[in-house]
């Protein structure tokens, strides 16, 4: 072993034996290392941390291909945090430096939100207007390959760096979707060449239904989004607007602020939104509407499925909790865990899961497949079959032009019904009936 490397590995196993002993500051905190509580003695942790330093030394001195330190290190800390959680990730110095492109609302890509479902990466959903909602890529399928190769073993993070690019390369990418086959399902391949483009991501839209039914469409909640449904809430107010369809459909989540002021515009009287509990028992942190609600008693449906996840998750959630709407559609995606980004001394950056979303009521969000639980539960279920999904996505898609309303690019004769924004629609209108006779009544 190297002078330098020696000298690197003896002050880094100090300094862990220390810590393992001395309180050390947290963000202002002090607080007392628990190793010796999760299973590892002083001397196990320094044999563990030797063991690192020897495979090391023994890489960098014998393996047939010349590897610097760095990349050594940074794989291990990689793997090291990959054992913790689909959503925990270490960012290298330019992994780090992309981490708020999303939450801006603009990156350049192909549009797809993936999750780590079992074995699969999963498409939660993919953003309208982007090359993969497009190309009709759908909620469920399985990413089985990047140009050629399998995803199998390739990280989340490390899968996402690769559908990134400049604007007008391209991607190839094979999904599995399942596929009925006479009384069962199979995955069945399909093969997609999307083109990456920069996205910038409209995360609001919205329309006057019939019957002063107002429709807002979040896609998902970035930095703009909270701004924008209040446009759209008060331009649709100035219409006559006397109940809402707020539809979450497909939506992956993004900002937690984001979503607190969305549910905040309907919630009154600082109503619980959202908690999250970490590990410790005072770990929970409360998240509750403003003083004043700006629409505290606008009839309100909220529409969801099984794409509609995070922060979408918390609004939807919230709304039902409070009883604030009535939820219809399916039961959403459960991906409710909190993420802290915690900025390291070399640029790069440690993405860790601290908590998780839990509504008021103290259901837990985070989908567990084991005991078939986490995820929304709608008021109504509207159960839409994927190839229905499809074209739906399809006809979601709307063309803009000068002194023009805009309409999808779907020709009407072409579209199908939208069974779950019917039914919502149905149910509003019987309420606006009903609110009208009984105003009447002598």
């Amino acid at each position: 072993m190297t002078h330098q490397l020696k000298k690197t590995a003896q002050a880094v196993i100090t300094l862990f034996l220390l810590s393992l002993v001395i309180p050390f500051s947290v963000r202002g905190q002090v607080v007392v290392s628990s190793s010796s509580k999760q299973g590892l003695s002083g001397d196990e942790t320094y044999k563990k941390i030797k063991t690192l330093v020897d495979v090391l030394h023994y890489i960098r001195e014998d393996y047939v291909d010349p590897v610097s330190t760095k990349e050594l290190m940074d794989g291990a800390l990689t793997g090291m945090v990959d054992t913790l959680d689909p959503f925990s990730q270490y960012l290298g110095i330019e992994a780090a430096g992309e981490m708020d492109t999303e939450t801006k609302g603009h990156f350049d890509g192909v549009g797809l939100q993936l999750n780590v479902d079992g074995d699969w990466l999963t498409v939660i959903t993919p953003i309208p207007g982007t090359p993969a909602y497009s190309a009709g890529i759908l909620p469920g399928d399985r990413l089985s390959e990047v140009n050629g190769q399998n995803t199998k073993d390739e990280t989340l993070n490390a899968i996402q760096k690769d559908l990134r690019g400049k604007p007008g390369s391209h991607v190839t990418l094979t999904v599995l979707r399942k596929t009925p086959e006479g009384a069962s399902e199979i995955w069945k391949p399909v093969n997609f060449v999307l083109k990456r483009k920069n996205i910038k991501i409209e995360s609001v839209h919205s329309q006057m239904l019939s019957d002063h039914i107002g429709y807002i469409r979040i896609v998902e909640f970035n930095a703009n989004t909270a701004k924008d449904a209040l446009l759209a809430l008060n331009a649709l107010k100035k219409e006559g607007m006397s109940s809402l369809i707020l539809d979450l459909r497909n939506n992956p989540g993004g900002l937690l602020s984001s979503a607190v002021q969305i549910a905040s515009y309907f919630l009154p009287g600082k109503k619980l939104i959202v908690y999250t509990q970490g590990r410790k028992p005072d770990d929970r942190e409360e998240f509750r509407s403003f003083e004043t609600a700006l629409f505290p008693n606008l009839p309100m449906i909220v529409l969801v499925n099984g794409g509609s996840a995070s922060a979408a998750e918390i609004v939807s959630g919230a709304l039902q909790d409070n009883h604030r709407a009535l939820l219809i559609g399916m039961r959403t995606y459960g991906k409710a865990s909190v993420q802290s980004i915690i900025p390291l001394d070399d640029g790069s950056s440690l993405r860790l899961t601290i908590a998780r979303y839990y509504t008021p009521s103290g259901r837990s969000i985070q989908r567990n497949e084991k005991t078939h639980t986490g995820g929304i539960t709608p008021d109504i279920v509207v159960r839409v079959p994927p190839d229905i999904e499809a074209k739906l996505y399809d006809q979601w898609d709307m063309i803009y032009a000068k002194n023009q309303k805009p309409h999808s690019i779907i020709a009407r004769k072409y579209r199908v019904p939208d069974t779950t924004l019917d039914r919502a629609e149905e149910i509003l209108k019987a309420r606006n009936i009903l609110g009208t006779k009984e105003s009447a009544a002598p």
